[in-house]
């Protein structure tokens, strides 16, 4: 308890460092992948993934939540929720084999038929993973962590790289999905000692599927909000442009999740051991939500000035149409990190009818936007989230996630403000720039990077609270540690 927020801080610092060769590598093998085969069979995996999306928080039922947020959980209870999980994984992954004919058909696309048949074994080498996950993060084994998605990753690259040049088409993307699942499933097994008892009624369980429910259902919320949108392209369009839809989606989606992800993972036990310290987990909840800003906000700003440029040199020419949509969605994700992050407020004090409440409030919201962008295609709903995204959910995520509890709406809005200001900086002064820089050669791309760097240092330098932050960084190196203030 006592070493709670050290040691969250030091697990952060660990999983952002793994998570940043994770996502070079992710990045790298977008570019050749994007290179090597065409849009439609992008497309084709994102038509069964996009369904995927929903059913896989079915079959983890907010169950490691659960696991990591209460502090006195038994072994008979993890048994438990072990067989819960693995029944509901295998449970899904048998009903989309029988379904993949029936969502063949909804799309057109005979071949989704195999897709989706051996896509289903994901779901139940998932299932039988969770709770070996969440205990692995409840003990803040984030090394053990960290190594395990990593080589996860990596030899998934490997396999659907090396596929993909030896003419296998959009069964590279096949097995490069399966690879992550079933090397997760085997680590965590070999790491994790922890083995389930057999099945057997256990007292407490009915509490934790409430949680568990509730937890659920906000995030199918969500899923489903941001499924709907490559739902409807691939059925009005077809796998090609939503092939370029998804792979536009995902290299913005990489580095929210690179830093999302890791922070969520190292926060929430720490967090959850500090809610009856108001004062120490309003400082520790500050600086996690600055520090995702920070990282986050002025990268996007710097990726919609430059949109035209990271479609050409990571996809090639033959993914023009995507440049709009890069900008637009750069746009849109200086806002979804820290959307995101405020559910930390509903998870650790266990108040899941009220996030289930705000996540329904706010797919409501992307449903909308999406429908109302629909009638001028992609760039239309691209256009439509983002407007929605930074103007009205996260306003209203911040306002509804702080409506009780220890953390008010102005330790968001004051823990935001330096890092937005640095991405209003850098978008003007890069924007600027490009009225004279038009190809991307090696001088505009160092010439860009360096005013980049100095727009944001010099707007987060007019902060105090910054430059405490940038005192600390550059005297340890370490990227969580805690303000002066904190």
């Amino acid at each position: 308890m006592a070493d709670a927020g050290r040691r969250s801080r030091r697990g952060g610092a660990v999983l952002l460092s793994a998570q940043a060769v994770r996502v070079l590598g992710q990045i790298g093998t977008l570019v050749v992948l994007a290179r090597l085969l065409p849009p439609s069979a992008f497309g084709l995996l994102a038509m069964v993934a996009a369904i995927g999306t929903i059913l896989d928080l079915v079959k983890e039922f907010g169950l490691s939540a659960a696991t990591i947020q209460k502090h006195d959980i038994t072994q008979a209870q993890v048994s438990a929720l072990f067989w819960i999980n693995s029944g509901m994984g295998a449970a899904l992954g048998g009903g989309l084999f029988l379904a993949a004919p029936l969502l063949a058909d909804f799309y057109g696309q005979p071949e989704l038929t195999d897709v989706a048949r051996w896509m289903s074994l994901a779901f139940v080498a998932s299932g039988l993973t969770v709770q070996h996950w969440a205990l692995l993060r409840r003990q803040m084994r984030f090394v053990t962590i960290a190594g395990l998605e990593t080589t996860g990753d990596f030899v998934s690259f490997a396999a659907g790289i090396g596929l993909a040049l030896a003419g296998a088409g959009y069964w590279a993307l096949v097995v490069q999905r399966l690879c992550g699942p079933l090397l997760l499933l085997a680590g965590s097994w070999l790491l994790c000692r922890w083995r389930p008892d057999l099945p057997r009624p256990t007292a407490g369980v009915r509490a934790l599927l409430g949680y568990g429910a509730s937890v659920t259902a906000s995030q199918l919320a969500v899923a489903f909000a941001r499924s709907i949108d490559q739902i409807l392209i691939g059925w009005l369009w077809g796998p090609a442009l939503l092939g370029l839809y998804e792979r536009t989606t995902r290299l913005l989606m990489m580095p929210v999740n690179a830093v999302g992800a890791p922070v969520y993972a190292a926060a929430m036990p720490a967090l959850s051991r500090l809610v009856d310290q108001p004062a120490r987990y309003r400082s520790l909840f500050g600086q996690v939500m600055q520090k995702i800003a920070l990282l986050t906000m002025p990268a996007f700003a710097l990726s919609a000035v430059t949109a035209d440029w990271v479609v050409g040199i990571l996809f090639g020419p033959s993914w023009e149409q995507a440049v709009p949509l890069v900008v637009l969605f750069s746009i849109a994700a200086t806002s979804l990190p820290v959307a995101q992050s405020a559910g930390l407020l509903y998870l650790t004090h266990a108040r899941t009818t009220e996030m289930l409440r705000s996540n329904l409030i706010d797919a409501s919201l992307c449903v909308v936007s999406i429908l109302a962008g629909l009638h001028w295609g992609v760039d239309g709903v691209a256009a439509s989230l983002a407007a929605v995204g930074v103007l009205v959910r996260m306003p209203l995520a911040f306002w509804l996630a702080t409506r009780r509890g220890p953390v008010p709406v102005g330790v968001i809005w004051r823990a935001i403000a330096p890092p937005a200001t640095a991405a209003l900086a850098v978008a003007v002064s890069v924007g600027a720039l490009r009225e004279f820089l038009q190809a991307p050669t090696v001088a505009a791309l160092a010439a860009t990077v360096a005013v980049a760097l100095s727009a944001m240092s010099l707007a987060l330098l007019a902060w105090p609270e910054t430059r405490r932050e940038i005192q600390a960084l550059m005297s340890s190196g370490k990227l969580l540690r805690p303000s002066a203030s904190g």
